[in-house]
C-alpha cells in the first residue's frame, strides 16, 4: 500500500524536512568550523588562552572529540530510538548540540573543551540516526529519495557556512570560542521546530501493534499527526491509510520489538548486511584520504590556490553534484546512481595512485582525478548511503538497524582517518568490491513504500 502517497503543501513539505536536517547541516559546520577553529587555539596571540600549545594527542582529541561523542550517540540510538521515538530523538539531539556547543565555546580549560566536543558529537550521533529516520516514514513515497537525499546537500552546504564563518573569525581574539557558539542558534531553532513538528505516524502505529498504549488513543493519533504532515492534501483519506499500515504490520509474522540477536537473522540480517554493507564501503573507499591529500595535490599542480580557495571550490563541486543527485534520485533511481557514481570512484582512485607512484610529473591527472573522485562520491555515496539505510530496515527493527549501520559509518569513518597513508591503489581495490557488493546485493527501492519494500525486496 502507498502509505503517506498524498502530497503535501510545499510549506509543509518544507518544514517536516527543514528542522530534521537542521541537525545535518549543524554535523557538517561542525567538520567546516573545527579545521579554522584549530588554527585560532594554536595560535599563542589570537587563541586568548594560556593551554594553546597542543600536542598531537590533543590536536587529534579537539578534531575527532565529535567524531567519537557521535560513535556513543550511535550506541545510544539502539536503546532509545523505538522507546522515544523519532521526533523526541532529535529534540534530544538538539539539546546536546546546544549543550555542546555552548560547553565548547566558554570551556576555561582543555579537557572542558574535549567534553563540549563530545556532549556535541553524541548529538550528531542521535541526529544522523534519527533525521533520515523521520524523513522517510512522514515523506510522501514520490519524493521521498529527494528529500532524504537533501540532508547529505545540508551536511555540504554545513561544511561550507562552517568553513565561511571559521576564515571571518579565524583572526580574532579568541575567535574559536564564537566559532564554536554559532551553532548554539541552529540548535535552538532545531529543537523548536521538532518540537512543534508531529511524531510519525508509522512509530506510532508501531508502538500500536506491539502493545505499547492503547490502540484507539495511538490509532487517533496517528490519524491527527498525519493530517498535520499531510494539511488538505489528504483530504479524508487519513483513516484509510492508516487502516492500511495497521493491517499490513498485523499480517506481519514479527510485530514484537527485536533483540539483539534478532538483527542478525532473516530479513533483518538481509537488511543489515544491505545498510551496514553500504556505510561501511562508503567510508572505507578512501573519502577522508582523498580530502585530506587533495591540497597538497592542489598545490603540486602548481596552480598556487590558496588553502581556503581549495575548499570553497570543493566544497562548491560537492554542493553541485549533491543537487543533481537530489534532483535525479527518484527519477533515476538508487542503482544506477551507485553503479555510475562508485564506477568513477574507481577510475579515479586508479588514476591518483598512478600519478603518486607513475606520474609525478603530471599533476594535471591528480586534479581531474580528484574532481572526478569528490563529483562521483557526492552522487553516489554521499546522500544514497543514508537514503538507503533509512528505507531498507523493516518498520519493527528500522530504529535498531539504523543505530547500527549509523554505528558503522562513523567507526569506519574513525579508521579511515588513520589510514591517510595508505595507497590509493588499495583503495581503488575495495571500491572495486563496492561496486560488485552494490550490483549483486543492492536492490532498487525508487518508487516504492516503506511497506512494498519490506515485503518485496526483503
Amino acid at each position: 500500500m502507498n502509505f503517506l502517497s498524498p502530497l503535501a503543501s510545499c510549506e509543509q513539505l518544507i518544514h517536516l524536512f527543514l528542522f530534521p536536517a537542521l541537525g545535518g547541516l549543524l554535523y557538517g559546520y561542525d567538520i567546516g568550523a573545527t579545521s579554522c577553529a584549530l588554527i585560532s587555539i594554536e595560535s599563542s596571540s589570537l587563541s586568548g588562552i594560556s593551554w594553546y600549545d597542543l600536542s598531537s594527542v590533543q590536536i587529534g582529541l579537539t578534531t575527532s572529540g565529535s567524531l567519537y561523542g557521535a560513535l556513543i550517540g550511535s550506541v545510544l540510538a539502539f536503546n532509545i530510538a523505538d522507546f522515544f521515538g523519532r521526533r523526541r530523538e532529535l529534540i534530544l539531539a538538539a539539546l546536546l548540540y546546544l549543550v555542546g556547543a555552548l560547553v565548547t565555546a566558554v570551556a576555561p580549560s582543555f579537557i572542558v573543551m574535549v567534553i563540549g566536543r563530545f556532549v556535541f558529537g553524541i548529538g550528531i550521533g542521535l541526529s544522523m540516526h534519527a533525521a533520515p529516520m523521520y524523513i522517510a516514514e512522514t515523506a510522501p513515497t514520490q519524493i521521498r529519495g529527494r528529500l532524504i537525499s537533501l540532508k547529505e546537500f545540508f551536511i555540504v552546504l554545513g561544511m561550507v557556512v562552517g568553513y565561511t564563518v571559521g576564515s571571518l573569525l579565524v583572526d580574532m581574539v579568541s575567535g574559536w570560542r564564537y566559532m564554536y557558539g554559532v551553532s548554539s542558534p541552529l540548535s535552538v531553532i532545531m529543537g523548536i521546530g521538532m518540537w512543534w513538528l508531529p511524531a510519525s505516524p508509522r512509530w506510532l502505529l508501531l508502538r500500536a501493534i506491539q502493545g505499547k498504549g492503547n490502540m484507539q488513543d495511538l490509532k487517533e493519533n496517528a490519524i491527527f499527526c498525519l493530517c498535520r504532515l499531510r494539511g488538505p492534501a489528504i483530504g479524508d483519506s487519513a483513516p484509510a491509510q492508516v487502516d492500511g499500515i495497521l493491517d499490513e504490520l498485523s499480517s506481519s509474522e514479527e510485530t514484537k520489538e527485536a533483540s539483539l540477536g534478532e538483527m542478525f537473522h532473516g530479513k533483518c540480517l538481509k537488511a543489515l548486511t544491505i545498510g551496514g554493507g553500504l556505510v561501511l564501503f562508503q567510508q572505507i573507499t578512501g573519502q577522508p584520504s582523498v580530502l585530506y591529500y587533495a591540497a597538497s595535490i592542489l598545490e603540486d599542480s602548481q596552480e598556487h590556490l590558496m588553502q581556503h580557495v581549495y575548499r570553497y571550490l570543493v566544497g562548491l563541486l560537492k554542493l553541485i553534484m549533491t543537487a543533481v543527485a537530489v534532483l535525479v534520485v527518484d527519477k533515476v533511481g538508487r542503482r544506477p546512481l551507485l553503479l555510475g557514481g562508485v564506477s568513477g570512484i574507481v577510475i579515479s582512485l586508479f588514476l591518483l595512485g598512478s600519478y603518486y607512484i607513475y606520474l609525478g610529473d603530471a599533476p594535471a591527472v591528480a586534479v581531474i582525478a580528484l574532481l572526478l573522485y569528490v563529483g562521483c562520491y557526492q552522487l553516489s555515496f554521499g546522500p544514497i548511503g543514508w537514503l538507503m539505510i533509512s528505507e531498507i530496515f523493516p518498520l519493527r527493527v528500522r530504529g535498531r538497524g539504523l543505530s547500527i549501520a549509523v554505528l558503522v559509518n562513523f567507526g569506519a569513518n574513525a579508521i579511515a582517518l588513520l589510514g591517510a597513508g595508505v595507497l590509493f591503489y588499495g583503495f581503488g581495490v575495495i571500491a572495486v568490491l563496492s561496486l560488485l557488493f552494490i550490483f549483486f546485493f543492492i536492490p532498487e527501492t525508487k518508487g516504492l513504500s516503506l511497506e512494498e519494500i519490506e515485503a518485496k525486496l526483503l
